[in-house]
């Protein structure tokens, strides 16, 4: 919704409109539920987007919209993390990988794209080598070195990637630690510090992506190499100037590299070869914005907290809804005037009768 380039009912005659609706559901797992973020019904693939310790899906947040144009996608808060109910008792990435099992089979995905992140891709990968049938596998920033599993350790790793990434992931990390607590996250920490990834690797039979972030401190060029090398199919890629959380912050090239992958049209040359790609896209720069949008980007993140945190799910895709909204580029598809009056009317209703005058 950039003040600049207003959206006309005329272009949606010629243009397919963007989808910008994102729905919340909850799938029922071993006495609590996983959250699930939808946004987009049609497409070749359905992407299914794992999270890191204590992060909640919004993370994803700029690289859902570029791979719905692809095909729809879910993104899941897992329990103990964004506000969900914690599982009882003790706590795995075994017991998270049976919880994405049993959303994949609620949700009747068919050979989904499994998409993980830091702690998510340990998830996505003991799924993943759970079923041969699934063929593809996109693994971002993937942990823990295997030389490397202490917790003091992985600590200043994380310290000194954190030094490279934008304020919006620092002040998205820093609400989403809070919403999940330290109790869970110091239950959680020791499972995925111990959890040997390369050891479930080779029973993987999916194609395989790996996308690290240049100043990424903990996730090393020398371990993912180590890493690709046991998958039985796998590339690699470095994105320029990324940290660990690239996916936030160079959403656009990850989403291409996502997408050309499942196409299968990435080259290969080798995982002693590290390909590396630049982002030089503007599209999901906050600088971008007009006075407007980031207005409702600011009352969206409030409105996406409040829902997390009473556990209001409507709430909740009101405020991912407007946030999409804001982002949206109108050069690529525009939204219907209705559905964006409609969302900025539950999330900052003055943008509106400011509009009206």
């Amino acid at each position: 919704m950039n003040e600049d380039s207003p959206r006309h009912a005329d272009a949606l005659e010629h243009t397919e409109s963007a989808d910008v609706v994102v729905k919340v559901d909850r799938v029922p797992v071993d006495g609590t539920n996983v959250r699930v973020s939808s946004i987009g019904d049609v497409g070749k693939r359905p992407f299914l987007l794992v999270a890191g310790l204590g992060i909640a899906s919004t993370y994803y947040e700029r690289l859902a919209p570029n791979l719905e144009e692809f095909g729809p996608v879910r993104a899941l808060d897992l329990p103990g993390f964004a506000g969900v109910p914690k599982f009882r008792g003790t706590v795995s990435i075994e017991r998270y990988a049976d919880a994405v099992e049993r959303v994949i089979e609620e949700l009747g995905l068919d050979n989904p794209v499994l998409v993980g992140h830091s702690m998510g891709t340990q998830v996505v990968t003991e799924v993943a080598a759970r079923h041969p049938e699934i063929t593809d596998l996109v693994l971002i920033s993937p942990v823990v070195d295997s030389t490397a599993r202490t917790i003091s350790e992985s600590a200043v790793r994380f310290l000194r990637s954190a030094l490279h990434e934008p304020s919006a992931v620092r002040w998205h990390a820093v609400t989403a630690y809070a919403l999940c607590g330290w109790h869970w996250f110091r239950k959680v920490l020791p499972k995925m510090i111990a959890f040997p990834i390369e050891e479930r690797a080779p029973h993987v039979q999916a194609r395989v992506l790996i996308v690290r972030g240049e100043h990424d401190a903990m996730v090393p060029r020398d371990w993912v190499r180590r890493l690709a090398r046991v998958f039985p199919h796998a590339v690699l890629r470095e994105v320029i100037g990324g940290a660990h959380s690239v996916m936030h912050a160079q959403a656009d090239v990850v989403a291409r590299l996502a997408v050309a992958h499942v196409k299968g049209e990435l080259t290969d040359r080798g995982v002693s070869s590290m390909q590396r790609v630049r982002d030089d896209s503007t599209k999901t720069d906050l600088a971008r914005l007009g006075p407007g949008d980031a207005w409702l980007v600011v009352r969206a993140r409030f409105k996406e907290l409040f829902g997390m945190a009473k556990g209001d799910d409507e709430v909740l895709e009101a405020g991912k809804s407007a946030h999409a909204l804001a982002m949206a580029d109108d050069a690529d598809a525009p939204v219907d005037p209705d559905v964006c009056h409609e969302i900025v009317e539950a999330v900052a209703p003055e943008l509106n009768r400011r509009d009206d005058r």
